[in-house]
C-alpha cells in the first residue's frame, strides 16, 4: 500500500506506532503494516517523528513535483548489500552481457506493445487492418534489435535508440485509434505535455519511475549507473532502462481511462503556453488507478504475484546478476 498526500494543507504525523493523516476530510489513523511508501506532494507536510517511524519500518518517503516526478526521497540504511552489488554493477555496464541485457529489454518492450495492441483489436475491419500493419512493423524492429550486436553498449546505443523510437511512434499512432477523437494526439510530448493524453502518460510514467527507483535502492542497486542511458548527469538513468519493461502498464491504465470517457475538464488545466497539467482530481484518479493495477495478481514465468511484486522480483534478480560481476 502507498500513502499519498497530494492535497494542499494535508499533513502526516506519528501516533505511537502508526500514522495520522489530517486533511480537509478530517483525521484518519493508519497502522504501518502493509505500507511500502509515503508520497508527499507540494503543499503537504510530514513531521520528523513520522519520517523517523517510516525509516524504522523501512518505508520509503518520496517527495514529488506537480508532474509526479520524484525530486527527493528518504530511505532506510538497511537497504541492500550496496557495496558488493554496486561494484559488480559498474563492471556489468562495460561487459558484453550488458549488450544482451539491453537488447532483451528493448525487444521485450516491443513485445509488450504488440500484446497491448492485440488486446485492443475490434470487429472493425479497417481498424484491425491498421493494428495488424502496426504489429507487423514493430515486429520488424524487434528482429532488427535481436540481430544487432557489439562489444559494449555504446557500440549499438545510437542505432538502438533510433529503432526503439520508431517502433514507439508506430505503437502510439495505432493506440490512438482506440480512444475518443478529442483525446488523440499527433506525437508524444514531454515536459510539458501538449494534450491531456500526454499529461496522463507523463504523470503515470512519473509514478512508475518512482516505484522502480525505490525498488532498485531497496535491493542495493545504484539507480544512477545506467546501461543504455548513461550520459545524463545526476539522474537515475538505470530507471530509464528498467522502466521500458513496464511502460505498457501505464499505457493500459491511461488508455482505459480515456476510452471510458471518464476524463473531464476538472482533471487538468491548460496554461498560457498551451501545456497541459493534471489537477488534484486528475492526479488522485490516476494514482489510484495505477496503484490498483499494480496490486492486481498476475502469473509471470509460473510465479503468481501482484504486478508490483513481479517487478520487485525482477529487480532482485538483476541485483544478483550484477553481484556476479564483482571483482
Amino acid at each position: 500500500m502507498e500513502l499519498v498526500l497530494n492535497s494542499y494543507g494535508a499533513s502526516l504525523s506519528r501516533d505511537n506506532e502508526g500514522f495520522v493523516i489530517v486533511n480537509q476530510d478530517g483525521k484518519q489513523r493508519i497502522p504501518t503494516e502493509g505500507i511500502r511508501s509515503i508520497q508527499i506532494s507540494r503543499g503537504a507536510q510530514i513531521t520528523s517523528d513520522a519520517v523517523m517511524l517510516a525509516v524504522e519500518k523501512e518505508i520509503e518517503v518520496v517527495f514529488t513535483d506537480k508532474g509526479g516526478n520524484v525530486i527527493g526521497r528518504i530511505w532506510s540504511p538497511k537497504y541492500g548489500s550496496v557495496s558488493t552489488i554496486r561494484k559488480g554493477q559498474l563492471n556489468f555496464t562495460f561487459s558484453h552481457e550488458a549488450v544482451n541485457w539491453i537488447k532483451n529489454t528493448i525487444t521485450k518492450k516491443m513485445e509488450n506493445q504488440q500484446a497491448l495492441l492485440l488486446m485492443m483489436k475490434t470487429d472493425d475491419p479497417a481498424t484491425d487492418k491498421i493494428i495488424g500493419k502496426s504489429i507487423s512493423k514493430i515486429n520488424d524492429y524487434r528482429n532488427k534489435v535481436s540481430a544487432l550486436d557489439g562489444e559494449v553498449v555504446s557500440d549499438i546505443a545510437a542505432t538502438l535508440r533510433g529503432w526503439e523510437g520508431q517502433a514507439s511512434k508506430i505503437y502510439f499512432n495505432a493506440l490512438n485509434t482506440f480512444i475518443p477523437q478529442e483525446y488523440r494526439f499527433e506525437q508524444r510530448s514531454q515536459r510539458p505535455a501538449m494534450d491531456v493524453a500526454n499529461a496522463l502518460l507523463n504523470y503515470g510514467y512519473g509514478i512508475l519511475y518512482g516505484k522502480i527507483e525505490g525498488a532498485l535502492i531497496k535491493v542495493g542497486i545504484d539507480p544512477y549507473v545506467g546501461v543504455l542511458h548513461r550520459d545524463d548527469y545526476n539522474r537515475p538513468v538505470l530507471v530509464y532502462d528498467v522502466i521500458e519493461l513496464y511502460r505498457v502498464w501505464v499505457d493500459y491504465v491511461v488508455y482505459t481511462l480515456l476510452a471510458q470517457n471518464v476524463v473531464s475538464d476538472a482533471y487538468y488545466e491548460v496554461r498560457e503556453d498551451g501545456s497541459y497539467w493534471l489537477e488534484g482530481l486528475g492526479r488522485r484518479v490516476l494514482i489510484q488507478s495505477v496503484n490498483d493495477y499494480l496490486e492486481e495478481t498476475v502469473t509471470i514465468k509460473g510465479v503468481t504475484r501482484s504486478r508490483y511484486n513481479q517487478m520487485f522480483l525482477y529487480v532482485q534478480e538483476l541485483a544478483q546478476t550484477f553481484k556476479k560481476y564483482e571483482i
